[in-house]
C-alpha cells in the first residue's frame, strides 16, 4: 500500500478549483481524489464534502459499486439543513436518470419512485431556502418534466385484492 501525501491547508482553495475543473471536464474520478485529499486535511470542509458528493453522483452512470451508498454517507456529514435536503434530491434525481438510460424491465416504475423522492427533497429544500434561491424549484421542475417527457415513467399500478367468495 501507499502512504498518501498530505496537502497543506494553504493549498486547499487551489485544490478545490482544480477539482471543480475536473468535474467540468467530465473526469469525476479525478475530482473525487482531490476532494478526498482536502478532506484528509480538513474532514469537515463543507465545500469539499459537497464536491465529493457531486463527483460521486457524476459516476452513477458508470455503475461504480457503492457510489450511491458513499454519496448518502457524505450527505449526513453536510451540516446545513437546506443543503442536505437539496443534495438528497440530487442523489435521487441522478439515480433516476441512470435507471431511465438503462431501460431495463421495471425501469419506468423505479425512475418514477426515485423522481418522486427527489421532488420530496426539493420541496423540503424549497421550504428552507434563502430568499432569491430557487435552485430547488428548478430541480423540482426538471424532475416533473422528466416524468412528462417519458411516458413509461409511471407509478406502479396499485394492487387490488379481492377476496375469493364462494
Amino acid at each position: 500500500m501507499f502512504e498518501l501525501k498530505l496537502l497543506s491547508r494553504e493549498s486547499i482553495p487551489g485544490a478545490l478549483a482544480k477539482a471543480e475543473r475536473y468535474r467540468l471536464l467530465n473526469q469525476p474520478w479525478e475530482a473525487e481524489s482531490i476532494y478526498l485529499d482536502v478532506l484528509q486535511v480538513d474532514p469537515d470542509h463543507q465545500e469539499a464534502l459537497v464536491g465529493l458528493l457531486l463527483a460521486l453522483t457524476d459516476q452513477f452512470e458508470t455503475g461504480l459499486a457503492g457510489s450511491v451508498k458513499r454519496a448518502r454517507e457524505i450527505l449526513h456529514r453536510i451540516r446545513d439543513e437546506y443543503d442536505r435536503a437539496y443534495y438528497a434530491g440530487i442523489i435521487c434525481e441522478r439515480r433516476a436518470k441512470v435507471v431511465l438510460h438503462q431501460a431495463k424491465p421495471g425501469a419506468g416504475e423505479m425512475a418514477h419512485a426515485l423522481l418522486r423522492e427527489a421532488k420530496h427533497w426539493y420541496e423540503r429544500a424549497s421550504d428552507l431556502r434563502a430568499p432569491g434561491n430557487d435552485d430547488a424549484l428548478l430541480r423540482w421542475n426538471a424532475c416533473a418534466r422528466l416524468v412528462m417527457r417519458y411516458p413509461h415513467v409511471l407509478a406502479p399500478p396499485e394492487e387490488r385484492y379481492e377476496p375469493y367468495v364462494d
